[in-house]
Parts: structure tokens; sequence; C-alpha cells
């Protein structure tokens, strides 16, 4: 057995103080890393809103600015002609519209306390009606709890809008920004990002580029068109009866109709209560409820919009698209839950679109094993 030398005092030393650099310089990259991240994060924290929203506006301009280059015009020159054009629907919509909505805001603003109360009144009734028959419920106040909730929601719901009215003005001028450039040179930011790519993979990735901008494309011009519509069929609707407050009822509907399952429930919950105060339990209630029940969301759009829209882009089992909207909630609020649906359709995609490359071009094993002399 051969003899080991033992380590002196200085090759001990050496040796600690080897160890304790490399374990101050992994603190000290792993600290700067962290700040590095935390400056990007903080420096392009106000820019993940304007940049989803430019991506939006591109795929919706998309098809009218190719129909325009189509007439001889150049890229450029179409791209100014839409916005023209937008700008102008815009304007004119804004000045029949403002007017309207600013009262009918403000009247909204003024009724939130008095449909909170009677709202609370019906919820007594509802308890009393309820411990009568269950004596268990007798300790559970549900008016008070459903007050305390009402008033938290309206209290943090109406100064957050607030603030984000003063966020209008950024974003009308950082969206028309990044959605121009997009448009124009959205093409070639794509062909010199592939490029980079190594050439055994250039296929694959160019075929995964087109087939998510195809996807992301077609999801949201279905999305944007199935909200337009039930909120037109709910803003039809309630326009029957006398409730008040239908073009906000009306745009509310559409605008949560954009997140999957929650976002229909989420809807009418203000058009019921609204309903259920002014006119009571009767026969227009019970219409305005069949009007968000079966005639938007289970006719038009269960029947309709979806399986024409939607369950062919997305084309993922329920139980993916509840996870995926529970994360996104997560992590990003409701633009998460608006956003998670598609996000994880195009990891899908990834998947399978690296899966069937790997099969279709990869070697056989008898072509790798090098032959063994005999």
């Amino acid at each position: 057995m051969p003899y080991s030398k033992p380590h002196t005092r200085a090759q001990l030393f050496l040796t600690y103080l080897v160890f304790t650099g490399a374990i101050a310089t992994g603190l000290a990259l792993f600290t700067s890393a962290s700040t590095i991240l935390n400056l990007i994060r903080s420096s392009t924290e106000g820019l993940f809103l304007p940049l989803l929203l430019a991506l939006i506006v591109t795929f919706l301009l998309e098809p009218p600015v190719r129909i325009i280059e189509r007439y001889g015009i150049s890229r450029t020159a179409s791209i100014f002609l839409v916005f023209l054009l937008v700008t102008l629907a815009m304007f004119l919509a804004a000045n029949w519209i403002a007017p309207q909505w600013h009262s009918m805001w403000t009247s909204l603003e003024a009724d939130i306390p008095r449909y909170l109360s009677r709202f609370v009144g019906f919820l007594k009734d509802l308890q009393a009606s309820l411990q009568s028959r269950f004596p268990i419920l007798e300790t559970y106040d549900l008016p008070s709890k459903a007050k305390t909730f009402g008033e938290h929601l309206v209290a943090g719901t109406v100064p957050q809008l607030h603030r984000s009215a003063l966020r209008i003005g950024s974003l009308l001028i950082l969206v028309p920004l990044f959605s121009f450039f997009f448009l124009r040179d959205g093409r070639r930011i794509l062909r010199a990002a592939l490029s980079l790519v190594p050439n055994r993979h250039f296929e694959m990735a160019h075929d995964l580029s087109y087939l998510v901008t195809r996807q992301l494309a077609q999801f949201i011009r279905g999305r944007i068109f199935e909200a337009a519509i039930v909120a037109l069929v709910v803003g039809i609707g309630l326009s029957l009866t006398d409730l008040r407050y239908v073009p906000f009822l009306a745009l509310f509907a559409g605008v949560t109709n954009l997140i999957p399952y929650v976002g229909p429930l989420i809807g009418l919950v203000p058009g019921i209560l609204i309903a259920l105060v002014d006119l009571g339990m009767g026969g227009q209630f019970w219409w305005i409820v069949i009007v968000y029940f079966l005639i938007a969301q289970v006719l038009v759009d269960s029947f309709i919009l979806i399986p024409i829209l939607i369950s062919r882009v997305s084309n993922l089992h329920p139980l993916w698209v509840i996870l995926a909207i529970i994360m996104g909630g997560k992590l990003y609020g409701v633009l998460g839950m608006i956003i998670g649906v598609p996000v994880a359709s195009i990891i899908k995609i990834a998947i399978l679109e690296v899966r069937q490359y790997r099969r279709n071009f990869a070697l056989p094993e008898s072509g790798l094993e090098p032959e063994r002399p005999h």
C-alpha cells in the first residue's frame, strides 16, 4: 500500500483560501445576477401591458393592411392609412359615446350604495328563510359578510379605475407606436431571430414560428370577435327591458367573457343584482336571466361561437384550460387568466412540433453503431 504524505499547514491554508474564494465568488455572482434581474424587472415592469396590447392590435390590423397592400400601396403607407381610418372611427365613436358614458358612470357611482343596501336587505330575508328551515345556519351572518365584501370590492375597484384612467395617455402613445413597428418590421425581426438558429434546427424553428404566429392570430381574433358578439347579444336582450345601465352591463359581459369558464359568471353578476333591486323578481327579471344564461352563454357562445372560433384554435383539454387559468391568475391576475389559455396552447404546439421533428429526422440506431470487427 503506497504511503500518503500528510498535508502541511501551508497546503491546508491554501485549500481553505481556495474554497473561501470560490464561495465568495459564487455569492458575488448570485448577488449581481439578482440585482441585474431586479433592475431589468423594474425597468420593464410598465412595458408588459403596452407590448401585449400592441401585439393584439397588430394581429387585428394585419388583415386590412394586407388587403390595402394588394392595390400596389407600400406597406408603410398601408399601415398609416389603416391607422388613420381606425383613429377616425374611434374619434367619432368617442364623440358619440363619451357624454352618455360619463353621465351613466356618475349615476352608477351614486347608485352603488343603494344597490348594496337593497341587496343586503334581500340577503337578510333569504337568511331568515333559510334559518327557519336549517337551524344550523343561525350562527352564520350572511348579510354582514356580503356587505363587507361589497364595500371592500367597491373601495378597491373605483380608485383602481381612476388610477387606470391616468395610464390611458401613456397607452395611447406606446400602443400605436409599438403596433406600427410590429406591423412594419415584424417579419424582418422574425427573420433576424430565425437567422440565429443553427442550421440543423432551422427548419423546425421556422415551422414552429409560423404555427405559433398563426395560432396567436386566430386565437386573438376569435376571442375579440366572440366577446363583441356576446356583448351585442346581451345589449340587445337587456334593451328590451326597463333595466338601467344597459351599455355598461353589455360591455362588462363582453370583456369578462374573455376569461374562460369563470368570466361569464362574473359578467352576469352586476346585471342580475341591478335587475333584482330595481325590477324585482318579476317577468323582466327572469327574462334578463334567460338572456344571460340561455341566449348569450348557452345558445350563442357555447353552441355557435366556441365550436366555430375557439375549439379548433386552442385544441386543449378542459383540465389544461383550468390549470392555465389558475396559474395565469396567480401570476398576473385577471390579465393572466385571459392570456393563460393561448400561452398553454403555444407550449403544446412547441412540444408537439419538437417531438415530431425528433421522430422524423432521427437517424436509425443501426446507422449510429460502428461495425464490430469479426
